[in-house]
C-alpha cells in the first residue's frame, strides 16, 4: 500500500492510499481521515492536466521552456522580477524556487490572500496561532462555529461535532447553520462588535476565570477599558444582536468546555486582524485556553517551530493583494491564479497585460495561464518528494514520490536548474530539506509525527509572547462608510477550492428581492460595474448577495485594498448596489 499526504489549502490535510488503479482513497488507519477524503481531493484527476511547456502559444519541450525562461532572467534587471507564489499546493518543498528569486535579487511579496489579517491578530495575542485539532474539539461540549462552513471547509472536523451542542454565527444559513441548536444570522462585518459584546456581558454575569486571567494574561484592565467604553445599547447595535441572543449564548456555554472554530471569512476586512483578536479575548476571559476540550481555532501557522531553510533575505517586497504585475518586466506566477483570486480582476489583467513577460507555473490552465508567454507544467504531489504540515491538526503529512512521470518539473528540479545556470551553486537534495524542516521539532502519537507543541493542549504550559501570557486587546480602528445596498459575500463551495477544480460565476441573491434564476443584474460598487447572472438563494440576509470564492467574475467589484495588519487581502469592504 503507497500512502501519501493531499497538499491542497485545507484544514484536513489528509491521509491518501494510492491504490493499483491509479485510484485516490482515504487512509483509514490514520487518525484524522478515518478513511474518507474530501470532495477537494476526489476531484483532482477530472481535470486535465498540463502536459506540455507552451511558449507564445506554441507547445515546446521542457528543455526549450527551460533555456527561454533562463534567457529572459539574464537579461532583466533582477528588481524588475516579481515571483508571485499562490497556495495550489501548500507542500513545505513548493517554496524553493523562491530561494533562486531571492539569490537573483527579484522582488518578492509580502502577506497573502487568505488568513493573514487573523493571523496577525492572533500573533499579537497568544505569540503563535496553534491549530485546534478534531482530536481536541472530539472533547468540548459545545462549539460555536463562527463564519466557518464545516461540511465545506473542514468535513474531517464532522464527525467531533457530534453530540455537541452547536452555535453557529454566520450571515447564511449554512449546511451546518441548519444542524444548530441556535444560529445568529449576524450582519456582516459586525463579528467585532459581537465578540466585544459577549465578553461584555459575560463579565457582568461573572463569568470570567479570575485566576487563569491573573496567572496567565496582560493587559486585562486595558480590556475592560474598551469593552465598558461602548455602551451595552450601542454594542446591540454595532453587533445586531438582541440582548437576549447574548443571553442565549452565554447560558449555552456557562461552566461547559467550549472550543470555538473561525472561518476566514470574518477577517476579510480591513480591521481583521482586530477581529480575531476579539474572538480570542472573549475566549481568554472564559480560560478557555490550555484546557482539554477547549480553545480558539483559526486557519493555523502550520510551520510554527518548525526549520525554515527556505527564509529569504531580500527585503524588497510588495503587498501580495495589491502587487501591480505592470511595475515588472518579468512576472513569474507559479500555483496560483491572481486573475480571479487576487482582489480587482480588472487592476490584476491590466497590471499583466503591461508587464513584459509572463511565466506562469503549475498543473493546470486558468485564467492566469491564458496571459502568460511562458507556461511551464508543474508535477503533481505523486510524482515528488515534500512535506505537509496541517494548520487543522497536529499530524505531520510525508509526501513520497510514488509516480514517475515524463510530464513536467517539480519546483525542487526547477530551482536546481536556476541555481546552476546562474552560478550560484548546487543545493541540498529534497531529502535534507525535509529533514531540515522537521529538525528537532517533531514527537510521537498514534505512531504517527507531530508538532512537538502539540503534544498536549495548545497553550497549556505557555503562550509565546514575550512574557509566556495572551494578552488581551485594547484598541481597535473602524471607519468603515457604508455606501452600497448590499454586503458582497465571498463565499466557499463544494466543487472547488478557490478557482482549482470547477468554478460558478452566478450571482446569489436573497429571496426577498423577487428575482428568479437566470435573471441578469448589473452591480455597481461605485468604481466598477459588472453584469451577473442570478441564483436564487434563500440562505442569505436580505441585505446580502453572494459569490463563489474562484470564480472568474468573484473578483471583479472587490476593492485594491490590503488589511491595516498583515498585508493580508480585504475582499468584502464594500457595499455595492444593483443598478439594473
Amino acid at each position: 500500500m503507497k500512502s501519501t499526504t493531499c497538499p491542497l489549502d485545507c484544514f484536513d490535510s489528509c491521509s491518501v492510499v494510492l491504490g493499483e488503479d491509479g485510484r485516490l482513497k482515504g487512509d483509514k488507519n490514520h487518525p484524522i481521515t478515518q478513511g474518507y477524503l474530501c470532495h477537494h481531493l476526489n476531484n483532482f484527476h477530472k481535470i486535465k492536466r498540463i502536459e506540455k511547456p507552451i511558449y507564445q502559444g506554441k507547445e515546446i519541450e521542457l528543455d526549450e521552456a527551460l533555456e527561454v525562461l533562463k534567457n529572459r532572467i539574464k537579461v532583466t534587471e533582477p528588481s524588475k522580477i516579481i515571483y508571485f507564489k499562490g497556495s495550489g499546493n501548500l507542500g513545505s518543498m513548493q517554496s524553493i524556487p523562491r530561494m533562486f528569486f531571492d539569490k537573483y535579487g527579484a522582488t518578492l511579496t509580502k502577506g497573502g490572500l487568505c488568513e493573514e489579517a487573523g493571523i496577525f491578530g492572533i500573533e499579537e495575542g497568544r505569540g503563535a496561532a496553534l491549530p485546534l485539532s478534531p482530536n481536541i474539539v472530539k472533547n468540548s461540549e459545545v462549539v460555536i462555529i463562527w463564519g466557518r462552513n464545516s461540511s465545506i471547509t473542514n468535513s474531517h472536523m464532522l464527525p467531533a461535532l457530534k453530540g455537541k451542542k452547536l452555535i453557529v454565527i454566520d450571515p447564511r444559513v449554512t449546511d451546518i447553520a441548519k444542524k444548530a441548536d441556535l444560529h445568529v444570522q449576524i450582519e456582516p462585518r459586525c463579528d467585532l462588535y459581537l465578540a466585544m459584546f459577549l465578553s461584555r456581558l459575560a463579565y457582568m454575569e461573572q463569568m470570567e476565570d479570575a485566576k487563569f486571567i491573573e496567572d496567565r494574561c496582560e493587559n486585562f484592565d486595558y480590556f475592560l477599558d474598551e469593552i465598558n467604553g461602548i455602551t451595552v445599547v450601542e454594542l446591540m447595535e454595532k453587533s445586531g444582536v438582541d440582548l437576549s441572543i447574548i443571553g442565549q449564548i452565554l447560558s449555552m456555554i456557562e461552566g461547559r468546555k467550549v472550543s470555538i472554530l473561525v472561518g476566514i471569512g470574518v477577517q476579510k476586512y480591513t480591521h481583521g486582524h482586530s477581529v480575531l483578536r476579539a474572538i480570542d479575548s472573549f475566549a481568554a476571559l472564559l480560560g478557555l485556553f490550555g484546557k482539554d476540550g477547549c480553545g480558539v481555532g483559526f486557519i493555523d501557522d502550520s510551520s510554527f517551530g518548525f526549520g525554515k531553510p527556505f527564509s529569504v533575505k531580500n527585503k524588497k517586497r510588495v503587498p501580495m493583494p495589491t502587487a501591480d504585475f505592470g511595475n515588472f518586466d518579468v512576472s513569474f506566477i507559479q500555483g496560483g491564479n491572481p486573475v480571479t483570486q487576487m482582489p480587482c480582476t480588472p487592476k490584476v489583467k491590466e497590471g499583466l497585460e503591461k508587464s513584459k513577460f509572463v511565466v506562469y507555473f503549475g498543473l493546470h490552465k486558468n485564467e492566469t495561464s491564458k496571459m502568460a508567454d511562458l507556461i511551464i507544467p508543474a508535477k503533481t504531489f505523486l510524482e515528488k518528494e515534500d512535506l505537509k504540515l496541517s494548520y487543522g491538526h497536529e499530524y505531520i503529512g510525508f509526501m513520497p514520490k510514488l509516480i514517475d512521470s515524463s510530464i513536467g518539473i517539480s519546483e525542487y528540479d526547477l530551482c536546481s536548474y536556476l541555481m546552476k545556470e546562474f552560478k550560484f551553486g548546487n543545493i541540498k537534495s529534497e531529502k535534507e530539506y525535509i529533514d531540515e524542516f522537521l529538525s528537532d521539532n517533531s514527537a510521537q502519537k498514534d505512531g504517527l509525527l507531530i508538532s512537538k507543541y502539540l503534544v498536549n493542549s495548545p497553550y497549556s504550559e505557555k503562550f509565546y509572547t514575550e512574557d509566556e501570557k495572551f494578552v488581551f486587546f485594547d484598541e481597535y480602528d473602524d471607519d468603515f462608510e457604508e455606501e452600497g445596498d448590499f454586503y458582497l459575500l465571498a463565499v466557499k463551495q463544494n466543487k472547488s477550492l478557490n478557482s482549482q477544480f470547477y468554478t460558478d460565476d452566478f450571482l446569489r441573491v436573497p429571496l426577498g428581492l423577487g428575482l428568479k434564476d437566470g435573471d441578469e443584474v448589473i452591480l455597481s460598487s461605485g468604481d466598477y460595474d459588472y453584469s451577473y447572472e442570478v441564483r436564487v438563494d434563500e440562505s442569505l440576509r436580505d441585505d446580502c448577495l453572494a459569490l463563489y470564492s474562484g470564480g472568474k467574475k468573484s473578483n471583479m467589484l472587490t476593492p485594491s485594498l490590503t488589511s491595516e495588519e498583515g498585508d493580508g487581502a480585504v475582499y468584502q469592504e464594500l457595499k455595492v448596489s444593483i443598478i439594473k
